[in-house]
């Protein structure tokens, strides 16, 4: 990724699926005078997104896309990406997997946050199986995203303790916590 010159930001896009806490915490960091970025789009593939309401707080543009045809979801996301002149793209909690063609308009200019730490337990239910395996640790990766799932290359990772008394409730919560830090610093990471 290029260096960040003079007072110019990046025009991000954030794309959820869910609660939005994640996109809640790339806003707040994208406003401070030291971040790389600017939110200035936010995508769903749901109507149901509670994060869509940082939409309105926060008076960004949003879109939700209908995903029953998935090839026309996608070329109507690239059409308006490309129409805002998105340059960067976050997946928060985004719940869709994109085409490797839909990675490829784009290159290393998506990365998305995952809770577990990579390569162990990509995909769902990843707090359940670390604790079913015993794991001491668990964690969060953020990571450029690759047209396998859960296996572009690894920007950043943080690790917590996993406790006899946490079950996927408690361990999610304690990951969550860290993800807030690890997206802001996994970007500035990226553009210094």
């Amino acid at each position: 990724m290029e260096k960040l010159t003079g007072l110019k930001k990046i025009k991000t896009a954030v794309f959820i699926s869910g609660t939005g806490s994640n996109l809640k915490n790339i806003i707040k960091f994208s406003k401070i005078k030291k971040s790389p970025i600017s939110i200035n789009l936010i995508i769903s593939n749901t109507c149901l997104a509670k994060g869509l309401k940082y939409a309105e707080q926060f008076k960004i543009k949003k879109k939700i896309f209908n995903f029953k045809d998935y090839n026309k979801a996608e070329k109507k996301i690239l059409i308006l990406l490309k129409k805002e002149k998105i340059e960067f793209i976050c997946l928060a909690g985004y719940m869709k997997i994109l085409s490797a063609g839909f990675i490829k308009n784009f290159g290393k200019k998506i990365i998305n946050i995952h809770p577990s730490l990579l390569p162990k337990y990509k995909g769902l239910n990843t707090h359940s199986r670390a604790i079913k395996n015993k794991d001491k640790l668990a964690g969060c990766t953020v990571h450029y995203v690759a047209a396998k799932l859960d296996s572009g290359k690894i920007i950043l990772q943080k690790k917590v303790k996993i406790s006899a008394r946490d079950n996927p409730a408690s361990l999610k919560k304690k990951v969550l916590k860290q993800e807030h830090k690890l997206y802001p610093a996994a970007i500035m990471k990226i553009f210094n």
